[in-house]
Order: C-alpha cells, then structure tokens, then sequence
C-alpha cells in the first residue's frame, strides 16, 4: 500500500494499492520535486469518475507503467471534490494548453508548480489521436531533462495566462440592464433542441441552473411560448429518459446521447438537489402530478441512497459497479418474467420500452424509459395501469438491491450539502412535506456543527473528521441553502447562521479593488495563481450564487453594503451572460433579482396560530419569484433581531398582521388573507 492507504478522500484511498508512489498533494512532495528536480505528473479525479477508473486499471495498476512513472516523475493525486481550488487552478491551465477538459486529468508540472503539458485521459496505446501514456511519460521526461528551457518558458507562458485570468477582476464599462436578459433568452433559444429539450447535441447534460433561471423568468409573468417551450420540454424529456432512474428515483449525470437515453451512469448529490428544486418550481408553477412525482421520487432516493448516518449527504455514486457499468440499472425481459407477475411484465415492457434487442451494451439488456403513457399502457392491458406499474416498481426496487451496488462516496461536502438543504427546504414548504423539512434542518445542523472547526468553515468530512478549508462555493452555497431553509421554517437560527457565513465568505473572498470574489480564501495556501469561480457549470459559481445570496440577504436586513457587493461580482460577468447564457445560468437569476426590486413580506405572528399560517401561504403564493418572506412572532426579540425586516412590525388589534414592503419601505399592515391577496396582485 501506498502513502494514500491512510487518507480519508475514498477516491485516493481507491488508488492505495496501486504500485504507483502516489503523494497526496502536500508540500512533502512538492519538496521532493526541488531537491530531486524532478518533475511532478499530477493526477485528478474523483471517486465517481468512470474514465478515472479506466485509467487507474489499465496505466496506474499496471506494474510496468507505475515503475516508469516512479523513475521520472513525482506522482501526485488529488480528489477534485476534496481540494477544488488546486482542480480549478490546474483545470484552467488545461484548457489553455488543449481547448478542452475534464477528468481524468493529467498535468505535468514544474518543481515550483507551475504547468507545461496537460490532458486528460491517456491510453495504453495510442489511438484516436492520443499518445500512448508510457511514450508520453517518455517523451516529457526526455523534454524537461533535455530542453529545459523551452520546457520552463512554456511554464512561465502558462503561468502569466493563469495570473491573467486569477487577475479578472475589472468591472464592465456597461451597465446592469435588463436588455442582458433578454439577449440571454434569445441565445438559449438559438441553442434549444426543440425535438429533445435541452441545449445543443450529444453527450446532453440537464441545464438546472437554467432551468431555474427560465422557471422564475416565467413566475413573473414574463415569458412567452417559446420560454414555456424550453421549459416544458426539457423537463418532461429528462424525466421519461434513461437518464432518470425509472425504477429508484433521481437523475445519472449526463446523457452520453441527444436524447437523454443512454446516462453516464454517476450519481451526483449536485445534480440530484438542483434538478428537485427545479422540478419543485415548476410544480409550484403548474400544479402538476408529474413535476411534484419527480421532485418527491429524486428527493425520496437522497433519502434512501445517499443520506449519512450523522444526517448530512453523501456527494456521488460511482459510475460503475461490479457487474460493469450500468448493470446495477438495466434489465432484459427474461429478469422481468422471473420477477413480475404475467400482467406487470406486460405492462413494464409496454410502460419502459424492454424489447428482446435491448438498448444498451450487447444481451438484450435495456435502461427502462419511458415510451408509453400510463393511459396507453392501461389501453394494452386491459386495466388501470397505474396500481400494476407501482407494485412492480416496488418489486424491481427490491430486487435491484440485492445486486452489487455502485459505491457510494460518504463524504460530506459543504457546498453540495447546501444545494441539497435548500431543495429539500423548498420542496418541504411547497409539497407540503414536513418529512423534507425535518431532512433539511438535520442536514443543516450536521454541517454547521462538523464542519465548522473554530470558527471557519472546512470543506468536507470525512472518516469523522473536517478536512481542508471551505472555499468561495462551500460558503455561498451553504449560505443559500439556510436562507431557503429560514424562509421554510422561520427558525432564526438558520437566518443568523446565513448572516455569519456571508460575513465570513466577504472577509475571506471578497476582492475590493476589483470587485467580485476571488474562489479560494486569503487564509488558504497559497498556489500558483488565485483562481475565480465565473461560470454556472456544473453547480452554481462561487461568483454568482454569492451574488444571489447577497441580494437575498440585503431584502432581508436593508443592509445596502451587500446589494453594492452583489453589484460588483455581477458586473464581473455582465458581458458574458447575454452572449453565453448556457453557462451563467445563477448569475442571470441574480441579476433578474437585482433589478426587479422585490417585494418584502414581513409576518408579525405566532408561527403555531393558523391565522398566521393563511398570511404565510399567501404571501408564499403570489409575492413572486424573488420576493423575500420573514416570518415571527412580535415578541420573540431573537426572531426580530436576526431579521430586521420584522423589526417595529406589531399586531393589528391583538391580530397576525402582514406587511408588504419595499427597500423596507411598507404599506399599511393587513391581518385578513384576502386583504393579503389585493397587496400582492398590486401593479408592480
């Protein structure tokens, strides 16, 4: 076993046994590299990654390879989840170097750290363009040994490209207008696959942080069909293709196809959280069955699958399982007979498309989708489909998880678990799931109270223990997470926890002089550059989901210093949001907030009086897509003091009363929900 055998990140621990002599990024190695001058192959991936484990099995098993590797090079290997800014600074540097990236990655640096080649996944032999990695191992070594200095002027080329983009932190000259928007919505259009949903070709990825954007877009009223399109759509395509778990809930990461067939077969905790708010929105939006179905099934399976024992959630199931990737999901109609009744097997086969030729790999196996309505199944059986299609859900549930199951990831990462806090929050308060609620609040405490290590927030916990500092990310996201959870509950414990984290993400990532924020904190190590997180791909930006929970915030308390903040990480990308909306889906949510100047919904009422619960259902109702709600009892100084906007906000004649406000400016108290109702339906 390796120097990893004792960490705690489960993707390192899987590469213990290799016989490569893998370093954890440390200075350790870094040290070794100088006073070897020896050059450093690093290695990043994560546990989920299934290119990562073809890799791992045919180069860093293979003793031939790792002996190679030992001679040349100082080896060494990084969880991306674990240390994201070490990813995100080396990510940069292989785009620069190649045009492209993604995992695993593979970087060849300088003793000082500093990158000259790069790439991704390399196979044994050469093939479709790619060398073969012994003769790259080969060929960089003779190269750095060899023709030092132009190997060392490519380092410095990509170094000053690397400050170039650490140093992006000047405002645009334009202005924050809503004409952005609306160019934005014209290049989502242009880009819309209106046969599959989505956006552009294969392999497909779900557009969440667009969807959310167009969803709120849409709750003000503002969208025509073209928007309802996109929306419709997609998530219907999404939600009856392989890429949707037809048997246990919740979306595989990616479509490797156009449409949304074939999954990369990875569960991510991101995209699970992110899609059920999206589908919860829409719910909020439609009142549909079929929404409200998926966003309870992909948040019944973070339940089930992915929760911790200690409440928080796990971050991924691995792509592969022992039987091969995919096998835990697909089935071949002679599985479905031995399981299922006469009736069932008819009506699965009819319901997901099972066919003898099978969709998937070779052996008749197929990924169950949707190709029938339940009504048209119904028509082929001769009964109500709808109880048989259940039963032998249950069945094919029950079944499938007696097979070797994908591994699961247990670590639990701060960002990821804030999406998940505010899904389930927001789903608990729609879908009126108390269940969903109590999920969140546990799932919130367990994060504040593991990985909040003297007073600063740590990134993940692992193996009982906090590891490494939270970045810009772990704090807005988390940060969003307890707002959401706040505006469910109206615990000002939540409120107030926000409000330190803010505090804390502006102290540590706030860039004064040029704006915005800077992803990696001022206390952290310090690398080769200091990266910012600009784009919304795959989970919010740090840069955006700051800005939005800035915004947020500043309704709540009237505090202008964060709107001002907000302003300037918005102004940082103002230029690339109308021109690449796909990709700034968080940061065009943001800056629908900031100029719709929201309305305020101040609540003065015991939380446990029903007339107060009719005023918070209203107000939840029709304030719209941005508004804030707060929400206490008058005479709880705590509730009030962690939220100002219920400050001097008594009861009407001994009754709940609510105000509805702007910039903290109200209008006359009203204690009937009707009365509520004429507030709101006001002109903007």
């Amino acid at each position: 076993m390796n120097r990893l055998a004792d960490e705690s990140s489960l993707y390192l621990r899987q590469h213990a046994g290799n016989p490569v002599d893998w370093y954890p990024w440390a200075e350790e190695a870094l040290a070794r590299a100088r006073d070897e001058d020896r050059p450093i192959l690093l290695s990043v991936g994560y546990s989920s990654c299934h290119w990562c484990h073809v890799m791992a099995h045919e180069s860093f098993e293979d003793a031939e390879t790792a002996a190679l590797m030992n001679e040349l090079f100082i080896n060494v290997k990084v969880d991306r989840e674990e240390r994201p800014d070490v990813d995100a600074l080396y990510m940069q540097a292989t785009v620069a170097l190649t045009g492209h990236g993604g995992w695993p990655m593979t970087v060849f640096l300088t003793p000082a750290g500093q990158p000259f080649y790069a790439g991704t996944y390399f196979p044994p032999q050469a093939r479709g363009g790619l060398p073969a990695f012994a003769d790259l191992l080969r060929a960089v070594s003779e190269a750095y040994g060899q023709r030092r200095e132009q190997v060392e002027g490519q380092a410095a080329t990509i170094a000053g490209r690397l400050d170039e983009l650490a140093a992006r932190g000047r405002p645009s000259d334009g202005q924050l207008e809503a004409r952005i928007l609306e160019e934005a919505i014209v290049g989502l259009a242009r880009v819309f696959d209106p046969g599959e949903g989505g956006f552009g070709g294969a392999p497909k990825f779900p557009p969440s942080l667009v969807l959310d954007f167009l969803l709120r877009y849409a709750w003000a009223g503002r969208a025509d069909r073209h928007v309802r399109q996109i929306i419709d759509l997609t998530l219907a395509r999404m939600a009856s293709g392989g890429i949707y778990d037809q048997v246990g809930g919740g979306f595989h990461r990616y479509s490797v196809d156009a449409v949304w067939l074939v999954p990369h077969f990875e569960k991510m905790l991101y995209d699970n959280a992110l899609l059920a708010a999206d589908y919860t929105l829409a719910h909020r939006l439609r009142g549909d069955d079929e929404t409200r179905r998926v966003a309870e099934e992909t948040l019944d399976y973070l339940l089930s699958e992915m929760r911790t024992p200690e409440g928080g959630f796990a971050s991924a199931q691995d792509a592969d399982s022992p039987g091969g990737e995919g096998a835990f999901f697909v089935w071949t109609p002679d599985q479905l007979a031995e399981l299922l009744e006469p009736l069932e097997v008819r009506a699965v086969r009819a319901r997901f498309g099972v066919t003898p030729e099978g969709n998937f790999g070779t052996g008749g196996t197929s990924i169950l989708h949707v190709v029938a309505s339940v009504e048209a199944v119904s028509g082929e059986i001769g009964e109500d489909a709808g109880p048989v299609l259940a039963t032998a859900r249950r069945k094919l549930y029950d079944a499938r998880a007696a097979r070797p199951a994908p591994e699961r990831d247990d670590k639990v990462i701060a960002s990821w678990n804030g999406l998940a806090v505010a899904a389930m929050a927001s789903a608990g308060a729609v879908l009126g799931r108390v269940d969903y609620l109590t999920a969140a609040s546990a799932a919130a405490a367990h994060v504040l109270d593991a990985l909040v290590v003297d007073g600063r927030l740590r990134r993940a916990f692992m193996g009982g223990k906090s590891h490494q500092l939270g970045q810009l990310d772990d704090h807005a996201n988390l940060c969003h997470g307890l707002l959401t959870l706040y505006e469910a509950t109206f615990e000002p414990r939540w409120l107030t926890e926000a409000r330190g984290l803010a505090d804390a993400m502006i102290e540590l990532f706030h860039d004064p002089e040029g704006g915005g924020f800077f992803y990696a904190g001022s206390d952290g190590e310090a690398l080769v550059a200091r990266t910012r997180d600009l784009e919304d791909n795959p989970i919010p930006g740090g840069n955006s989901q700051a800005a939005l929970v800035l915004l947020r915030l500043a309704s709540l308390t009237g505090e202008t210093r964060l709107r001002d903040i907000a302003e300037g990480a918005l102004n940082l990308v103002r230029d690339e949001m109308g021109r690449v909306p796909q990709a700034f889906g968080t940061a065009l949510t943001a800056l629908d907030l900031f100029l719709s100047e929201p309305r305020e919904v101040a609540i003065a009422g015991p939380l446990d009086d029903t007339r107060t619960g009719e005023l918070i259902a209203v107000a939840r109702a029709l304030a719209g897509p941005h508004a804030v709600i707060a929400a206490a009892n008058p005479a709880d100084e705590a509730a009030v003091a962690a939220a100002p906007l219920l400050a001097d906000r008594p009861l009407v004649g001994g009754a709940p009363a609510a105000y509805v406000c702007r910039g903290f400016v109200c209008r006359a108290p009203v204690t009937a929900p009707a009365d509520l109702e004429r507030e709101l339906a006001t002109a903007e």
